[in-house]
């Protein structure tokens, strides 16, 4: 370990950060007066750990994330390391080019988590290291990996820090180390120093190794010197906003500045000390040698996840080094001018790599070299089938037969050792049950079953397929969003399968959305949902959650009513992911994303069901299942026509409707559909061909085959109305949206139907209407 070296190339990825957010504001020229904004000073104050991480502690098989601000840092370091190319360096925040924070999907450079939503890239690393774990005990031993997390300090104000360390699930993992970037300042504030004392007792409650780098070695020799330890009384007891102020001070001004406040002996101490900055500024964080130390120490910790916090100062080696503003303050031409002769560099030079024949030149050569990651594939290698062939002669809800459906898959030895299932502790109310019956819960080590009850008479240990966690919705959707890029993270493909009640979507969404968007895959059952979970009153009645669904990039919401319809459309989205992501460029949209399935409790009947299969065919009934929506009933009635458009439980009151309607001389065609994301997507791509081209766009296909007419049309949803009342627009008719728009309340679901006008005599009266505006 050469530390000059290593110090000197922290000085050039120091440069490289700084110079890529000066280009970005001041030399491009956006059009638009917006700022295009950068983190300087957040990115200097990780620039001495992510050298020692990834110019000498890191091997090919470990997988960190970097702090959203730190952006700059990672890419000068990937450049440095020769996985960047220069052209990269001057579009940070633009189109096409570095990411304002580091994004798996978007950048050009390898990142392993995207971060962004803070405290969610922390909580990352620490998942995949569940996965990794499970990954272990069911495939072999993949080569080992750390799992590293640097996160800013103000990060672990965040709720979800500690939802996450102390779920049972991530207890004992060895290979997980998280850095603090323990700079004391947020964004509008100074982080009061009284505040590693209580995360330190935090971590420590939750079983952590916990480790501080607080001095650097000049600082720690000082303390060693005959009267040092008064200075480090000092220093431990100085408070952290007179430290802070520190940086913006010099010669004369900065000793009277420390001083103050200081007890006797350490201006007699510090009388002889010339450059006292060097001195008093010398922090762990920046410390190179002292950091490898820590991370080392932390190796050594086999069987607890460690955090280290290191000490560092924002803005270190810059002039708003301390600065309380400077978290987006940016240098002047004149200040980088300096930074730039500082290093060595001028206007010919300043964006060059090391010479390859020098000694920074062949460390990060050399460390290239041994960073380099194998190839890996998203794709399974085994076919899922088609169906399990779900049968039911009774009334049957979409919930209980998600549970069949997953039964019969894991009965299936091509498809059952890469199927895994997680929820927070409501996997009996969610339907996975019968599943864990039948493969166990995962557990590092075999745990005696003590339970005598059958439904939940569950096996615990390394060969169970179910991953337990505690009542955190957001620990549900981080693990879903590890499981769901095993292939990358881990070398290995899952079948990832998640449950959670409907309503507590909403309460994981942050964790939902940022596992879509680093591009994982798995499905998710929202169930159940709707004022059809009715005696449970309005907290537990779930209404915006299928416009999450339709909304939310990367996910595909779907909703059937039927168990067969169910069927199809699970063992597809199965297919779909063991199947990877499309790389034909010429194959049309893919869905590389997750798979939100919104299910109920309420048993319909399945004749409806059989009854369209037996009349379209079971091919052609497939087909239109999975693009979006199908004609239930098509109605011979000779009279006035109108669609009557469903989702989900409502199907048997808008069924009634019809036969209403058709006594009446109305011919109300009924349209199952299963998935408003499907149509939603196809009538968008239709518009936007013709927005680009100029042209008239047509009704997609998908929709014109479940509505072959011009009529008016019904929605009904047993959710927000304005989920699906888009289908007007989308087929140019009169639009009539019934759904639920106010809060539930306890009550039978015929009265709570009632209340929300999804009653067939609600839906016949809106058939009229929507008759009489057309």
């Amino acid at each position: 370990m050469n530390i000059e070296v290593l110090n000197e190339v922290s000085r050039r990825v120091l440069w490289l950060a700084v110079r890529m957010v000066d280009a970005a504001n001041r030399e491009r020229d956006t059009g638009d007066g917006v700022k295009v904004g950068g983190h300087q000073a957040s990115s200097a104050s990780l620039t001495s750990v992510l050298t020692a991480l990834y110019l000498h502690h890191l091997d090919a098989a470990d997988k960190v994330s970097v702090k959203p601000h730190a952006s700059p840092v990672f890419h000068a370091i990937q450049y440095l390391l020769g996985n960047l190319d220069r052209k990269y360096l001057t579009t940070l925040r633009s189109r096409g080019g570095l990411q304002s924070y580091p994004s798996r999907t978007k950048d050009p450079d390898e990142v392993d988590f995207s971060t962004g939503s803070v405290g969610l890239g922390a909580a990352a690393p620490l998942f995949a290291a569940v996965t990794r774990r499970y990954v272990d005990a069911h495939f072999g031993e993949r080569p080992n990996s750390r799992f590293v997390a640097l996160i800013g300090d103000a990060e672990l104000d965040e709720g979800n820090i500690w939802e996450a360390i102390v779920d049972p699930a991530t207890t004992g993992l060895g290979n997980v180390m998280w850095v603090v970037d323990f700079n004391r300042q947020s964004l509008d504030r100074v982080v009061p120093g009284i505040q590693i004392d209580k995360w330190r007792g935090q971590f420590d409650a939750a079983g952590w190794h916990v480790a501080e780098v607080k001095y650097g070695r000049k600082l720690q020799a000082a303390f060693a010197q005959p009267g040092g330890e008064v200075l480090r009384t000092w220093l431990d007891a100085m408070p952290n906003e007179q430290y802070q102020s520190l940086f913006a001070l010099s010669g004369e001004e900065l000793r009277i500045r420390f001083l103050d406040g200081a007890p006797a002996g350490v201006a007699e101490f510090v009388a002889g000390v010339e450059d006292l900055y060097t001195l008093v500024t010398d922090l762990g964080g920046h410390d190179i040698g002292a950091l490898i130390d820590a991370f080392e120490a932390a190796d050594g910790e086999k069987d607890r996840p460690s955090v280290v916090f290191a000490y560092t100062v924002k803005g270190w080696g810059l002039p708003l080094a301390g600065n309380p503003r400077n978290h987006s303050g940016l240098l002047t031409g004149e200040q980088v001018a300096g930074l730039r002769a500082e290093v060595g560099l001028d206007e010919t030079n300043e964006w060059d790599r090391f010479d390859a024949a020098s000694p920074a030149g062949i460390l990060c050569n050399s460390r290239r070299d041994a960073l380099a990651k194998p190839p890996r594939s998203a794709a399974l290698g085994v076919t899922v089938p088609t169906s399990t062939g779900l049968r039911s002669a009774k009334p049957m809800s979409t919930q209980e037969a998600f549970g069949r459906i997953l039964v019969d898959l894991s009965r299936d030895p091509a498809v059952a050792p890469y199927l895994v299932t997680t929820a927070p502790d409501v996997a009996t109310s969610t339907n996975l049950a019968g599943f864990i019956n039948r493969t166990g819960v995962f557990a590092p080590e075999p745990r005696r079953a003590w339970s005598a009850d059958p439904l939940v008479k569950w096996s615990e240990g390394p060969t169970g397929q179910h991953l337990e966690l505690g009542i955190s919705e957001m620990n549900l959707f981080l693990l879903l969003g590890q499981l769901g890029l095993s292939w990358d993270l881990s070398g290995q493909p899952l079948l990832a399968v998640g449950t959670v009640y409907d309503p507590f979507v909403c309460r994981g969404l942050d964790a939902f959305i940022y596992s879509v968007y680093s591009g994982s895959r798995f499905v998710v059952a929202g169930t159940p949902s709707g004022v059809t979970l009715a005696p449970e009153g309005g907290a537990h009645q779930s209404t915006i959650t299928p416009s999450i669904g339709l909304e939310l990039p990367n996910t595909t919401l779907i909703e059937p009513a039927y168990a067969g319809a169910l069927d199809w459309l699970l063992c597809d989205a199965f297919g779909r992911i063991a199947a990877g992501p499309s790389t034909n460029p010429t194959a049309g949209p893919t869905e590389d994303g997750a798979y939100y399935f919104r299910l109920t409790t309420r048993p319909i009947d399945q004749a409806p069901f059989a009854a369209a299969k037996e009349r379209l065919g079971e091919a052609v009934l497939r087909r239109q299942v999975l693009a979006g929506a199908y004609p239930l009933v098509a109605s011979t009635v000779a009279g006035p026509t109108v669609y009557l458009a469903a989702t989900g439980a409502v199907l048997p009151e808008t069924l009634a409707a019809a036969e209403e309607l058709a006594e009446e001389g109305i011919a109300a065609h009924v349209v199952d559909v299963t998935s408003l994301d499907r149509l939603y997507s196809a009538w968008q791509r239709t518009l936007r061909q013709g927005v680009r081209t100029a042209t008239t766009p047509s009704v997609a296909g998908a929709l014109r085959a479940a509505f072959p007419t011009r009529a008016p049309i019904v929605t009904v949803h047993d959710g927000a109305s304005h989920a699906m009342a888009w289908l007007g627009s989308a087929l140019g008719v009169p639009c009539v949206p019934l759904g639920v728009d106010t809060f539930g309340q306890s009550g039978t679901v015929q009265e709570l139907y009632e209340l929300h006008d999804l009653t067939p005599g609600s839906i016949v009266n809106a058939a009229l209407a929507a008759l009489s505006l057309g």
